[in-house]
């Protein structure tokens, strides 16, 4: 079994990369930071076969040269976890700016494009594959100072629904995991290295955690044949709505 994974070097990417290697998948880890990538195969090659790709989810010549070169015998990928993302900026639309919507646009949406692109014919030819696409619960409820973040994840939600459309009759699995709030570097990168602020958004209640997204990852892609996780929603149990949380 070959999983590639985008986004691998941080948050729900690396916990759904250490859950496949217990399982010994093999693994195609993608991101951007070389560093990073260099540590995941050290670290899971004692477990499982890794290769690592070195690109940018937003530039498509990137993602094409990146997948057209994979060696022969990683080509036939089994599992695509579309995980990369981005949440950049928290402000009313008015005041937003549009170099952030551009980031979240391009990273959440047309990435997951290019990537299923370069992935997704070669699992129609093998009439097999299980696409997992990365939402949020911003896909399913748009919250204040958050519309463009919302809009990229709801166009993921209506991906997802196109893609089971079009690749169920080629025997390809589709699945959405909507994760509530999942204590990673999002908020970090949302507020842009503004550690007080990141830290508030988990303050007074018990987050998720990106295993237990990785947790639910495995739950669909090992599911019966004959059963397809279509839509997951995971929420923290403080976590009533996106913005709801009963803190403490």
């Amino acid at each position: 079994m070959i999983a590639l994974i985008t986004g691998a070097t941080s948050g729900i990417g690396r916990a759904t990369a250490e859950a496949f290697a217990e399982l010994d998948y093999h693994l195609i880890l993608c991101g951007r930071r070389q560093d990073r990538l260099d540590e995941l195969e050290e670290q899971f090659s004692e477990q499982t076969s890794v290769l690592t790709l070195n690109f940018d989810v937003r530039n498509r010549d990137e993602v094409d040269q990146a997948i057209r070169t994979l060696p022969t015998e990683w080509q036939a990928i089994d599992i695509l976890v579309n995980n990369a993302g981005n949440a950049h900026g928290m402000a009313p639309f008015q005041d937003g700016d549009p170099a952030d919507w551009d980031q979240m646009i391009d990273g959440n949406v047309q990435g997951l494009l290019y990537v299923s692109k370069a992935v997704v014919p070669g699992m129609v030819a093998r009439k097999r594959g299980h696409i997992v696409n990365l939402s949020s619960i911003a896909g399913k409820q748009t919250y204040a100072n958050g519309a463009v973040y919302c809009a990229s994840k709801a166009a993921v939600e209506a991906l997802s629904t196109g893609m089971r459309l079009d690749l169920t009759q080629h025997g390809i699995k589709v699945t959405n995991i909507a994760p509530g709030a999942v204590e990673t570097e999002f908020s970090m990168v949302r507020f842009k290295g503004d550690a007080g602020r990141a830290a508030k958004v988990y303050e007074g209640f018990t987050p998720l955690t990106a295993d237990d997204i990785a947790d639910t990852i495995v739950y669909a892609v090992t599911a019966p044949a004959h059963v397809t996780i279509a839509d997951l929603t995971i929420l923290a149990s403080a976590q009533a709505a996106a913005t709801t949380i009963v803190r403490k």
